[in-house]
């Protein structure tokens, strides 16, 4: 099933139709639906797509999938959304201007701010309770509207211009996230060449280069995380690189790795592996190996926690880390606990031949006959 793409402005109708289909999609056993239903409903937080059953549910639990897309806790609040949005006052206005800021309409957006400057600090009645500006960081909002128009960066200053709050915060991914939070994290903006450039603005308007609210810990660290060093690079430049083993790890800074490993307790050291094996850097992964990290141990909580060192480092196709971490005894047989695969299968998913190739060609018989 394709991701939701109802205007702000639909009727309720409209919803209940998406719903009806998702419903009948689950119950005709689509696997798109099933796994809608994993990362959306509140029953199948922290567990498989395989616990999904189709026969235990019924169309009131594909209503609150439907609301939880649109970023709503319950149908009933999505209800009074769309009653709202019919009386065009304040909450349409807000949406309008979102609208705005996704479709890179600058002019648009300048024209609403001048007529209504109470735009740059309103707050969505969504449950992510995001400001206008939130929106440009293309993640943490309702899944159709996480897109980067070419002139982004314009549009943010456009808000910050007008008084917006660079470190407000908005609740997202069960955290309090600033913009920077999110959008150092936004596979949208890095994906249009932006993320750098927007990170920049918002320092330069006053962002916390530490990060403020409760998600990860630090921009820096964050970007490294979900894979970006390029950005957490420049934002180190800033100033917002910690003198930490795990963002020497991360960062490929050999001799500073070197000189805080002997400091670094073990929670330090388990999130240094993950991220050194992530970012390819071999030199600190067999430090790390020397020292006595198991490559065998799942990542910390919030490094990929659902996966291995040798998962990530295939996932980000590092062929000599894998080999290095294989060499050093990390199994390929285990699984990682969202998607169930092991080191072949994100190979091969991920599409890495090269390495699903020397995987397969390093696999004993036994290996081999239980595949």
């Amino acid at each position: 099933m394709s991701a939701p793409a109802l205007p702000f402005s639909a009727p309720l109708a409209d919803y209940q139709r998406e719903a009806e289909e998702l419903y009948e999609a689950l119950r005709s056993g689509d696997t798109s639906a099933r796994w809608k239903f994993k990362w959306m409903h509140p029953r199948y937080r922290g567990k498989s797509v395989g616990e999904v059953e189709p026969q235990t549910l019924d169309p009131a639990d594909a209503q609150i999938v439907v609301a939880q897309e649109y970023a709503f806790w319950k149908w009933d609040d999505l209800a009074k959304f769309t009653e709202a949005v019919a009386r065009d006052g304040p909450i349409a206005r807000f949406e309008l201007a979102v609208d705005a800021v996704v479709d890179g309409k600058l002019a648009r957006l300048e024209s609403m701010l001048a007529e209504h400057p109470e735009l740059a600090h309103a707050r969505s009645t969504r449950r992510h309770h995001a400001t206008v500006l939130h929106y440009t960081a293309a993640n943490g909002v309702e899944a159709v509207r996480q897109k980067t128009p070419p002139n982004a960066v314009a549009i943010a200053r456009v808000l910050l211009e007008a008084g917006a709050d660079p470190d407000a915060v908005a609740d997202m991914y069960d955290h309090k996230c600033t913009t920077m939070g999110m959008l150092v994290s936004s596979a949208h903006l890095a994906g249009a060449g932006l993320q750098i450039a927007l990170a920049e603005l918002l320092l330069d308007y006053g962002a916390s280069p530490h990060g403020k609210g409760t998600a990860w810990q630090s921009p820096a660290m964050t970007a490294l995380a979900f894979g970006y060093s390029d950005t957490a690079l420049a934002l180190a430049k800033r100033g917002a690189a910690p003198d930490t083993l795990a963002a020497a790890a991360g960062l490929g800074l050999v001799d500073e790795a070197r000189r805080l490993l002997p400091v670094a307790d073990g929670g330090e050291r388990h999130v240094a592996i993950a991220l050194a094996a992530q970012h390819g850097h071999r030199e600190i992964v067999q430090m790390l190996l020397d020292a006595g990290e198991d490559p065998n141990r799942y990542n910390p909580e919030g490094w990929h926690s659902h996966s291995t060192p040798l998962h990530q480092a295939i996932a980000s196709d590092h062929p000599d880390v894998v080999q290095l971490l294989v060499e050093r005894g990390a199994r390929t047989d285990i699984k990682d606990t969202v998607y169930d695969g092991d080191a072949l299968g994100w190979a091969e998913y991920c599409q890495r031949p090269a390495i699903a190739d020397w995987l397969r060609s390093t696999a004993g018989p036994s290996d081999e006959s239980a595949r």
